[in-house]
């Protein structure tokens, strides 16, 4: 294999969406596509409905797990503001995939916040390159709207290199058995977003 750049993506969204599992498909097809791969995660309170973020670089030799600002090819977001939260870490001309799913913090449910009307408008601001879908309906009508992070992943692998084969062996290597056909059909749909 030619000499490969490093690849930069980033999953973020709260706790309990499946960031985590798509960072290690992504991760996952990678290797099955022969790149070095390395990937970095932070989930605090993630089971309170806390902010999740994963980072995944892969390319001939990569040295850092880490997603400098400003150089991710793409960003998939699970809610909205959290898309927000980390738009400064995608490159100018990196491609957004962002759920419309509104999903309140704690700190608005307390009353410290508000969370904003705006929401597109401001995505909208942010990202040139933005894929706003309403991915849980889209997962909700393949069969269960807990497939809504396959679906996104789909959509975000439009902007990446991998070849499908890769992606098919992660997603049969990452998800259980029971699971595996509405979790391809998901993410087969995501590749029809962008």
């Amino acid at each position: 294999m030619a000499e490969q750049p490093v690849t930069s993506l980033v999953l973020v969204g709260v706790g309990g969406q499946g960031v985590l599992l798509a960072s290690e498909i992504a991760a996952r097809a990678a290797i099955a596509a022969g790149f070095d791969v390395k990937t970095n995660e932070v989930h605090g309170m993630a089971q309170r409905g806390g902010s999740v973020i994963a980072q995944v670089r892969y390319g001939s030799r990569v040295w850092s797990p880490l997603v400098e600002p400003g150089t991710a090819r793409v960003l998939g977001a699970l809610e909205s503001i959290e898309a927000l939260r980390y738009h400064q870490l995608l490159a100018p001309d990196g491609l957004a995939v962002v759920s419309s799913q509104v999903i309140v913090p704690a700190t608005v449910s307390s009353g410290q916040a508000a969370y904003p009307a705006d929401a597109q408008a401001r995505l909208q601001r942010v990202f040139p390159r933005l894929v706003y879908a309403d991915a849980v309906a889209e997962a909700r009508a393949l069969g269960d709207h807990r497939a809504v992070n396959l679906l996104l992943l789909g959509a975000m692998s439009t902007a990446l290199e991998l070849p499908m084969d890769a992606w098919e062996k992660a997603i049969v290597q990452s998800v259980k058995a029971g699971h595996l056909d509405l979790n391809l059909r998901a993410f087969r749909r995501g590749r029809e977003l962008p």
